[in-house]
């Protein structure tokens, strides 16, 4: 069930009797039985007549309205108007532009426009690389979406797409102070969506991928690699392969075992399932088993599309089979999910060795409940941040554009990765590593100077 949270918090305001004493009171007890959580009070008029703002956590759209009849229905308590925090919030956007430089006078605007920046465009010209320093370019990341696979909503488009798009880029400058810009595409054909990033592609200093459904997802990201001099990286698969190696490093540090020799049962062979399951293999995990929606994948089994044929051939050596997640869970080590939501039952953990982990990452709800997980497994993580052990990717992408960005790195390579992984694993000390803590806070402030520094060190080791 999901809790009440500031996702789907309102604000009410409601006028009071200011003759009846026990209004307030009434209005906070309504709230508390309808299972609201009053997290604000802010008196707006006190007086002849009493007006406050109540700002209130629910559990989503129709149990904000149930919070509202609770009120209306107490005595000496009129609800005026309910207000989404959520939409207030993104009025009017989430992002805009701004000048770096002064525009105040005759002699500013000759040097910043015409005549003076004639000169600059025709060294720029002589010079290409100079647009590195002498424009946007060197600090600005196109945020590329066709709409087809967003967080959790699926094929919802462009334009429904772009809120998180803004989301994505308000995140690049908090942690990283990169200019990103949403670039969303009415087109969801690879042919149109290469040359359109193509055509783009000198103004920007590096491609974030996002939210573009597999298995169209792997070929623009390869194709856009194979064109491009400046890094591509598709963060639904990328950036969560780096957070969930850099948990596993440390949840295997809290077990007591070693990567080479557990055993990883994976639900979810997608873009985020593919790309753990590669970055596994380059750290050397022993063994590696996924299921689909078709059950497990070995190579003799039907329901193969060339990505999931790729995995068939590099896991499950032992060609384990199956219709259910749960039928590859025996002498597994790890369970990672990256799927839909309760595809395996608590009690199905049993069947792992002692000291299992498990990542359970879909959102909201994860493929298994984790408070029942803890019963079986020795660390459990999911994506969720009213649980410990969140696996975000924004401990991934920022740090790693800003190191590939100091670096003028042409890609972001396998290296990289896992140097970022490890930066971001290493910023848990030995003596806070903890079952619930094996992975940092988003809002850690070394994490992405962390992995900046080391992708940068990877990068500029390879020029």
């Amino acid at each position: 069930m999901v809790m009440p949270n500031a996702s789907y918090s309102i604000t009410m305001r409601i006028r009071l009797d200011p003759d009846d004493r026990r209004a307030f009171g009434d209005v906070t007890s309504a709230i508390g039985s309808a299972g609201g959580i009053v997290t604000a009070v802010d008196f707006v008029e006190s007086g002849r007549e009493q007006v406050l703002d109540l700002t209130v956590n629910s559990q989503g759209s129709e149990h904000a309205e149930r919070i509202r009849s609770a009120v209306d229905a107490v005595a000496g308590a009129e609800v005026h108007r309910v207000s989404d925090r959520t939409f207030l919030l993104h009025l009017g956007g989430k992002l805009r532009v701004e000048s770096r430089v002064p525009l105040k006078t005759r002699d500013d605007l000759s040097m910043a426009y015409t005549p003076g920046v004639a000169r600059v465009c025709m060294a720029i010209a002589e010079n290409p690389r100079d647009a590195r320093s002498l424009t946007i370019k060197g600090n600005t990341v196109a945020i590329v979406t066709d709409g087809s696979a967003v967080l959790g909503l699926g094929n919802i488009g462009p334009l429904a797409a772009m809120p998180v798009m803004e989301g994505k880029a308000a995140l690049f400058k908090r942690f990283a102070n990169i200019d990103a810009w949403p670039i969303c595409l009415d087109t969801q054909d690879v042919d149109e969506i290469v040359a359109v990033v193509k055509a783009i592609a000198p103004g920007f200093g590096g491609i974030n991928l996002e939210d573009i459904a597999a298995p169209r997802a792997f070929e623009v990201e390869e194709r856009l690699r194979e064109a491009l001099d400046i890094p591509v990286f598709h963060d639904d698969q990328h950036g969560t392969a780096i957070v969930v190696l850099a948990a596993l490093h440390n949840a295997l540090r809290v077990v007591g075992k070693e990567m080479g020799d557990v055993t990883v049962m994976m639900s979810g062979a997608g873009a985020a399932g593919t790309a753990i399951a590669k970055l596994l293999m380059a750290e050397g995990v022993g063994e590696i088993r996924l299921a689909d929606r078709h059950g497990l994948i070995h190579s003799g089994r039907d329901h193969l599309n060339p990505a999931t044929s790729w995995l068939a051939e590099h896991t499950n050596t032992e060609r384990r089979s199956g219709a259910r997640v749960a039928d590859g869970l025996g002498g597994a080590d790890v369970f990672i999910g990256v799927s839909a939501p309760n595809v395996i039952e608590p009690a199905d953990l049993k069947k792992m060795n002692a000291d299992a982990i498990v990542f359970a990452l879909a959102n909201p709800d994860p493929e298994v409940d984790a408070d029942a997980a803890r019963e079986y497994a020795a660390v459990v993580a999911t994506g969720r941040s009213d649980i410990p052990n969140q696996i975000n990717n924004v401990l991934a992408f920022p740090g790693v554009f800003r190191g590939a960005l100091d670096a003028h790195a042409p890609a972001i390579t396998e290296a990289m990765k896992v140097a970022a992984a490890i930066a971001i694993s290493d910023v848990v000390t030995p003596q806070e590593l903890h079952p619930s803590y094996i992975i940092p806070s988003v809002f850690n402030v070394d994490v992405a100077p962390a992995v900046a520094e080391a992708v940068k060190a990877v990068a500029s080791a390879g020029d």
